[in-house]
């Protein structure tokens, strides 16, 4: 058997990341012919770099790995001709489930923190909460050849990062800039709050006219509303940061008696032109009411309501969500995760002056637990080609305690 702990180059490492994280992802389609591979190696989403290898580079570096018993090409099917790759790092090293979902994530995406690496091996392991990661990221570091090391933390960055140790450490990379998601209330919350209230009314009729029919391509978000007004049980359910009305509208259509209120009258507008049979309502996420005629809220639905909302913000506004909901009341939200706070002056062809902050997952089920809820679910889904902006998406669901 070859080294224990082989050293890997670049492509050897996306090539044997990209074979580890389809056999689990994808067993149906493993192993990979070369052509699924190139496409694995050189996808957009979930790598890092994103990188444009041809045949011929995997194929020299293939050749490579089977000298090194570290590929094997597989022919499938009686005189079939197509050959696979199947990779055989995971014998080398003989690690189990969930080292070997952070160690894939690792080869895939570079150095990264425990809660990143929590988030971003949902589908391969389902670590159950950060300090799972962190155990998992020991058992590495303490073999007799380490598997990983925990790497200093620099100026600006929160939490210290981990590498593996099957190629050469990134110690030459310049650090990751970090992210300010604060910036979007440099000037304080109420000229943020203004300029989301114009962009979204300048925008609003662009915005129906381009979003309100969304949930027709998003089967994953519809089973979660439909699931949401069920558990509602008749219940008052409010849908803010409602938009053109078209989640309000689904919820309705799955029997829940629901409300969608957003801080912009010309989206209220919209949304009532469109779906007259639901009741619509101008207010503040932030400031939600309980229903007139109710203890609170039986569900509490923000589909990307806190896209312009500060990291500092998240907590507070969760837990005052958390607090008009009945005992048992559901919590669910939507928003976009990453690394980055986007500037854009138009939208849907109108001129704005937005700030979209992409959040930190591991924070926000954060401020979830720190909010008193409990029961908590969340789901990581990639953007969907050509249909959507290209960013990550996450899924909270939980619960208020009864």
């Amino acid at each position: 058997m070859a080294e224990s702990r082989p050293q890997l180059s670049a492509v050897e490492q996306r090539v044997l990341g990209a074979l580890l994280e389809k056999q689990r992802t994808v067993p149906a389609s493993y192993p990979l012919t070369l052509n699924a591979l190139r496409t694995a190696c050189n996808q957009a989403s979930n790598r890092d770099p994103v990188t444009e290898y041809d045949d011929s580079s995997l194929q020299t570096t293939l050749k490579e790995l089977r000298d090194r018993e570290l590929v094997r090409p597989v022919w499938t099917g009686a005189g079939s001709r197509v050959v696979k790759f199947h990779q055989r790092l995971e014998e080398h090293l003989g690690i189990g489930e969930p080292e070997l979902a952070v160690l894939t994530v690792l080869l895939l995406r570079g150095p990264q923190t425990p809660g990143e690496l929590r988030t971003r091996t949902a589908r391969l392991h389902p670590f159950g909460d950060r300090s799972e990661v962190e155990a998992a990221l020991r058992g590495l570091a303490g073999r007799p050849e380490p598997l990983v090391v925990e790497l200093e933390r620099r100026a600006g960055q929160q939490d210290r990062r981990w590498a593996h140790l099957l190629g050469p450490l990134p110690e030459a990379a310049p650090p990751p800039a970090a992210v300010d998601r604060d910036v979007v209330i440099a000037a304080g919350a109420d000229a943020r709050n203004a300029r989301v209230l114009a962009g979204y009314d300048a925008a609003a009729a662009g915005y129906a006219r381009g979003l309100s029919a969304e949930l027709a391509h998003k089967p994953f978000d519809c089973w979660l509303l439909d699931r949401i007004a069920a558990e509602a049980d008749g219940g008052p359910v409010a849908d803010v940061g409602t938009g053109p009305g078209h989640v309000a509208a689904r919820l309705a259509a799955s029997g829940a008696s629901v409300i969608g209120v957003d801080l912009s009258p010309a989206m209220v507008d919209e949304a009532g032109t469109l779906f007259p049979d639901v009741e619509f309502e101008v207010g503040d996420l932030a400031n939600l009411l309980r229903p007139r005629a109710a203890a609170g809220w039986a569900a509490i639905t923000a589909w990307y309501a806190f896209v312009h909302m500060a990291g500092s913000e998240l907590p507070a506004v969760i837990a005052g969500l958390a607090r008009v909901l009945v005992p048992g009341g559901r919590l669910a939200f939507a928003l976009h995760v990453g690394e980055e706070v986007r500037h854009v002056d138009e939208l849907f062809g109108a001129p704005v002056d937005l700030d979209f902050v992409l959040h930190d997952a591991s924070e926000v089920v954060d401020a979830v637990t720190a909010a008193g809820l409990v029961d908590i679910e969340w789901y990581l889904r990639s953007p969907l080609p050509d249909v959507e902006t290209p960013t990550d998406r996450l899924y909270v669901l939980a619960r208020r305690p009864r």
